[in-house]
């Protein structure tokens, strides 16, 4: 921690994490979620801004921003407008790096996150790669949108005759009375993303009862097993006996698909270490400034010194 206190932020689409710390000690905030289609820079200048206005001081920043691409990953923007709250250094990464510091450290290993949607993270002696994270409409497998859309999809066909009869028809049910006009709601709602991510927490429920729940819940595991193992593969760290992997999220918290997550993993690797989480995306956003230069992690960084 630097001497004049250290500000972290966990920017998502859903919402904002900040923590403030100094000598003192620390103090935590949530905020509303950034908004990728609007500019990020300014959002993130004003989240910044905000968090110092009230007698805090930190000379030191850290980001995790949802959504940033290369060409807006400027942190001399970021302390060009911080600069006058004392802020002297900033680092700037996209938040699958601060999910993956938040878990293992700079530390060689895989980490899985699947909430809504679903990125992974491989990291080796020398590179980096990233796996799906590629958004609902063309990737997210094994999220909990596309969970959702499984229910949903299993619960029409029922509807229809062309599939088996599943409990989870009960639950849409209980939200569209009438199925028919379940696809006219859902595409008119804004929110419909999260909307239809929600039907994870049936399926999990189900899964010990009903076999198409079960069923989803396999395709989940096996998808985000594989996303795992073709990141492992291409940094070179998948042909040892216990490749280190971390799983978070909120879908990976329900056991229903954890437990197949656990055993596809120990499928292809007996002896892998499987790990809880160090802490949180938003302890990641605060261990930027301390990746070390011969991290492979260091090149996808944005810093900016004064």
């Amino acid at each position: 921690m630097q001497a004049g206190g250290s500000l972290a932020i966990d920017a998502g689409q859903s919402g904002i994490k900040v923590r403030h710390a100094d000598a003192a000690g620390a103090s935590e905030w949530a905020g509303p979620g950034i908004r990728t289609d609007l500019p990020l820079l300014p959002q993130l200048a004003r989240v910044i801004e905000q968090s110092l206005e009230q007698d805090r001081a930190a000379t030191t920043v850290g980001l995790g921003v949802s959504g940033l691409t290369d060409d807006v990953a400027d942190a001399g923007y970021l302390l060009a407008a911080a600069a006058a709250f004392g802020v002297r250094s900033v680092h700037l990464a996209h938040d699958s790096i601060t999910a993956y510091l938040g878990a293992l450290g700079d530390e060689r290993g895989a980490v899985v996150a699947s909430g809504t949607g679903v990125v992974t993270l491989a990291v080796g002696a020398t590179s980096v790669a990233r796996v799906d994270g590629w958004g609902n409409l063309i990737g997210d497998a094994g999220s909990g949108y596309w969970i959702g859309r499984a229910a949903l999809d299993a619960v029409m066909r029922a509807h229809d005759g062309r599939g088996p009869a599943t409990a989870l028809t009960a639950a849409a049910l209980a939200e569209f009375p009438d199925l028919e006009q379940a696809y006219i709601i859902l595409q008119s709602d804004p929110g419909r993303v999260r909307r239809i991510a929600s039907y994870t927490r049936h399926v999990a429920e189900l899964a010990a009862t009903d076999g198409v729940a079960a069923s989803i819940c396999d395709d989940a595991a096996r998808e985000l097993v594989l996303s795992v193992a073709t990141g492992l593969e291409r940094v070179g760290e998948a042909d040892g006996p216990s490749p280190v992997i971390c799983a978070i999220g909120g879908v990976l918290r329900a056991e229903a698909i954890a437990s197949r997550f656990v055993a596809g993993v120990r499928g292809r690797w007996a002896e892998a270490d499987i790990r809880q989480p160090l802490g949180s995306g938003l302890d990641g956003a605060a261990r930027l400034p301390d990746v070390a230069e011969t991290s492979a992690l260091r090149s996808l960084i944005a810093d900016s010194d004064d």
